[in-house]
């Protein structure tokens, strides 16, 4: 509008420069997500043209025939063709928390949590196995209609509404400076040149890679941990990682290593090794043996705790025949966390027999009588607190405990929990899982990072408390077992929940309730697990983890992360990164928002006191275009430096993008600006004015660039971003020609001394309340 045609074309440069950054970094972003949600998503068995096959979510269309398995997460909603004993955890969905009974008959009911010839996406098998018709794929499904409604609210909190808000302070800073500067030129009479800078410096003053920093800071983030095998179904997922203050681990295969081994038979009074196992005991885990059928006669158990059985039998010379010769199993109720027992159904020629193997508080209540010394007796309250602190005894040598326990059948051939009953006591199993090495230094570093960890666990309150101390995980803190959690209101569970450490005994209902008492507290929670009984929990967390390769599908899709190598130091390690990698926005931040206010002081400053601005438009351009978007970026995508136990306390996103952050920005851009009219002023004193304004130009971006390589950590990416830009200042300054269309006049020793003095005193005075932490000895 006003003929500076050259300006005009180098301000049009600037915004597609870093127009095309933008788009760059946002299609790597895109690519890489794509990639690491590919490998994480769970396959689905997907039946076409009459042949079974493996599939991906994303290929599923309405029409299409799945099946699915106990632990299954239903990818789509389906409408059921043939089922076998099917039941779903629609938890998630309806937040029925008991299994819901399906089948093929349809019904009308109008409420979704009634439609039992109907599975919906995102909830997860229980139990039994279903033949179904896709009939609504990704948005159109009822949990992706609830996605879609909730995504039309803003968000209330959150790292990028962080980011919005200072984006939304730092346009009226742009606005306002470049007011100032165009007031200050009129009232001197220069109307073209005000125009002009004031344009640039708006131009220069908004800080285009703000919306970005975060993106790379959390896929570089994301892309580290991948080589650590942690996979982030989401890079935004770690903003909750940063933020947790409590994490909940499941005992088994993440506390302990997971392989359970049968070590001790116990006829509820004495206790022997496998190894020398008395012609009693071999008749108990004979039972035990019974109570653990091969699915459909052979194959392997799925089940640890039944391999265990199994392998103990093995190797002590223990077969089902010990007692009842010629047995052969007919029917059996399977485990599951909510019945609590095993229960088998087999024939000998002696008649029929079931045989239990359970959790001794589920399984002892359905004894009525004890067999000892080849004979059985009633059992007398006298009895069962005996053999209860025999449990207890089992359980404080941090042993899992099984009770066995049999009766003869009416030979009807039927069974379910209702006939578990009546049954004959006899003896106990012990069962140990013994604790990784690296668990408690892993433990301890979470909690040197300011983050509560909690155990959860189905098993017996006295195992768990045996496991939490080798670990030393009580403290102060207490046992809590879900029966106590039972029919509670709010208030009590938030108590409860308050002053546990370990919780026992516990159901995927039990779980979910903890977790909503820790979030009504105000924490931010982590829930780690691999089975579909702990998906609920998962989801519901602030930050769901899957544990190891073996996780059901069911855990992989609610989680936001997955552990593909299921060990707690990995998880350790993602948690350290996911805080620590604030400290890196916060810098990033700071540099970009707190080098754009010290321009933004410095050229109006300047101008007051100067009947010449000492920048001009295309000057003020290049300082943007040295300064801003790469070194910002590279800033905030370094991997964590200088990692300690206080760091790790003290940074997150809220803490981090808070308080800290507006000092850290003030300190740069008084630090900034500072130093520049330090350096303009000398050179003016000393020179032309044109020499002056080079000696600012470059004391400006050199006092940026300091400032970025101090907060690199040593990283060669940023320390080569800073020294690029600072080889490109360097070049423009002194080439004749292209200086002078910049404005600029090639500087001297002297000249040159200025700004390396300027640039020094800048970086200290920026770098004046930065922690000094020692480098790491391991993250």
């Amino acid at each position: 509008m006003i003929g500076a045609k050259s300006d005009a074309v180098l301000v049009a440069a600037v915004i597609l420069v870093n127009a095309l950054l933008s788009g760059v970094q946002d299609m790597a972003a895109r690519r890489a997500l794509s990639r690491l949600v590919s490998a994480a998503t769970p396959r689905v068995r997907l039946r076409r043209a009459g042949a079974d096959r493996a599939g991906s979510i994303e290929e599923l269309v309405p029409g299409d025939v799945i099946l699915l398995e106990p632990g299954d997460a239903v990818p789509a909603d389906c409408r059921l063709v043939d089922t076998s004993g099917l039941e779903m955890d629609e938890s998630s969905l309806t937040g029925e928390s008991m299994p819901v009974v399906k089948s093929v008959a349809g019904n009308r009911a109008a409420a979704v949590a009634e439609h039992t010839s109907m599975v919906y996406a995102g909830t997860t098998v229980a139990a039994g196995s279903a033949t179904c018709i896709v009939v609504a794929t990704g948005e159109r499904t009822e949990v992706g209609r609830s996605a879609r409604a909730a995504l039309q609210e803003p968000p209330k909190s959150g790292v990028q509404q962080r980011l919005r808000e200072l984006t939304k302070a730092s346009l009226p800073a742009a606005g306002a400076g470049a007011a100032a500067l165009l007031a200050s030129g009129l009232f001197r009479g220069r109307l073209t040149e005000s125009i002009n800078s004031s344009v640039a410096l708006a131009v220069a003053a908004i800080p285009e890679g703000l919306p970005f920093i975060a993106t790379a800071a959390e896929l570089s983030a994301s892309r580290r941990l991948s080589e650590r095998n942690i996979l982030i179904r989401d890079p935004r997922s770690l903003e909750a990682l940063g933020r947790i203050d409590v994490i909940c681990f499941d005992k088994t295969g993440t506390l302990t290593e997971g392989r359970i081994a049968l070590r001790t038979v116990s006829d509820g009074r004495e206790q022997v090794p496998t190894e020398g196992l008395t012609p009693r005991h071999r008749q108990i885990l004979a039972a035990a043996l019974r109570a653990t059928p091969a699915p459909n006669g052979q194959g392997t158990l799925p089940h640890p705790t039944d391999q265990a059985v199994v392998a103990g039998a093995t190797a002590a010379a223990v077969c089902t025949d010990e007692k009842a010769k010629g047995w052969q199993p007919v029917r059996e109720l399977p485990f599951e966390p909510l019945r609590g027992f095993h229960a088998v159904l087999g024939t000998a020629p002696t008649g029929q027999v079931i045989s239990v193997k359970g959790a001794p508080e589920i399984t002892l209540p359905r004894c009525v009588t004890w067999r000892l010394d080849g004979t059985a007796r009633p059992i007398t309250p006298a009895d069962r607190r005996e053999i209860e602190a025999e449990v207890d005894r089992m359980a404080r040598q941090g042993l899992r405990v099984l009770a066995i326990a049999e009766r003869a059948a009416s030979g009807r051939g039927r069974l379910d929990d209702e006939r578990v009953d009546n049954l004959e006591f006899l003896g106990l199993l012990g069962l140990a899982d013994p604790t990784r090495a690296t668990a408690a230094e892993a433990v301890d570093q979470l909690r040197r990072a300011g983050i509560k960890v909690l155990m959860l666990t189905g098993d017996h309150p006295s195992t768990a408390e045996a496991i939490a101390a080798k670990l030393d995980l009580l403290g102060s803190g207490t046992v809590v077992t879900g029966p106590e959690l039972d029919d509670a209101d709010d208030a009590t569970v938030d108590a409860l929940v308050a002053k546990a450490s370990v919780f026992a005994r516990v159901s995927p209902g039990h779980k979910v309730a903890v977790v909503r008492a820790l979030q009504r507290a105000g924490n931010a929670v982590a829930v780690t697990g691999d089975g579909a009984n702990d998906a609920p929990a998962i989801r519901l967390a602030d930050a769901g983890i899957a544990l190891g390769e073996q996780a059901t599908d069911a855990a992989r899709q609610a989680a936001d992360m997955i552990v593909m190598d299921g060990r707690i130091e990995t998880i350790a390690d993602g948690v350290v990164e996911g805080r620590a990698m604030w400290a890196s926005v916060r810098d990033s931040l700071a540099l970009l928002l707190g080098g754009n206010l010290g321009e933004i002081l410095f050229t109006v400053g300047s101008s007051l006191i100067s009947a010449t601005p000492p920048l001009n438009a295309r000057q003020i351009l290049f300082v943007n275009l040295m300064t801003d978007l790469l070194p910002a970026i590279t800033v905030a995508a370094r991997p964590p430096k200088r990692i300690t136990a206080d760091h790790l306390i003290r940074e997150g996103p809220e803490a981090s993008l808070g308080a800290a952050l507006t000092a850290d920005i003030v300190r740069r851009a008084v630090a900034t600006s500072t130093g520049t009219a330090v350096a303009w002023l000398a050179a003016k004193a000393t020179g032309t004015a044109t020499r002056a304004s080079t000696v600012a130009l470059a004391s400006l971006v050199g006092a940026q660039l300091g400032q970025t390589a101090l907060a690199s950590g040593g990283d060669p990416a940023v320390l080569g971003a800073a020294g690029a830009s600072a080889a490109a200042l360097v070049g423009v300054v002194q080439t004749p020609g292209l200086s002078q269309f910049f404005g600029c006049r090639p500087l001297g020793p002297v000249a040159w001394g200025i700004v390396l003095a300027a640039t020094a005193a800048s970086t200290a005075m920026g770098a004046l309340r930065l922690p000094r932490l020692p480098e790491p000895t391991g993250s």
